[in-house]
């Protein structure tokens, strides 16, 4: 498969370039399906001024890849894109970017969205909130590891 990347990045991710890439990875490509999640100015009803994100360097690389390599097995993906931002993201900004390319759009919005799903769960970030009525770290979200528990 061409057009596979998994890649932490301090930069803004550049999500029509991203696209481009998996568009024209080769192959069969049919279906090219992305997600960009982006920064909100509030969380749980407190605004905010940024989000801070750390990683867990090598290791979130690794266990993206995982997940990435289960998508594969599971549908017949042309191409996968999974870009993450860690540091400080304001509102507006993309945190995570997920394309997955196929000959079928069923394949690519399937594969996105379990690739989407592990992230949530499984990828070692840690989030805090900056602003607001007080600095805090995000906890895990019970709706995420519903969300998740769906795959097995």
């Amino acid at each position: 498969m061409s057009g596979e990347t998994v890649r932490i990045t301090l930069n803004p991710i550049d999500t029509d370039a991203e696209t481009r890439a998996v568009s024209q990875a080769g192959g069969n490509i049919g279906a090219v399906v992305t997600f960009s999640g982006i920064c909100r100015a509030d969380e749980k009803g407190d605004k905010i001024s940024a989000l801070f994100l750390e990683h867990y360097p090598g290791m979130a690389e690794q266990e993206i890849g995982s997940h990435v390599e289960e998508a594969k097995t599971r549908w017949p993906l042309l191409a996968v894109r999974v870009v993450h931002r860690v540091g400080r993201i304001e509102p507006g900004e993309v945190i995570v970017f997920v394309a997955t390319a196929s000959a079928h759009r069923e394949a690519a919005f399937q594969a996105a969205e379990f690739i989407m799903d592990y992230l949530k769960t499984s990828a070692p970030f840690w989030k805090r909130t900056e602003g607001g009525s007080k600095e805090a770290w995000i906890d895990a979200n019970e709706k995420d590891d519903r969300a998740a528990a769906r795959w097995k």
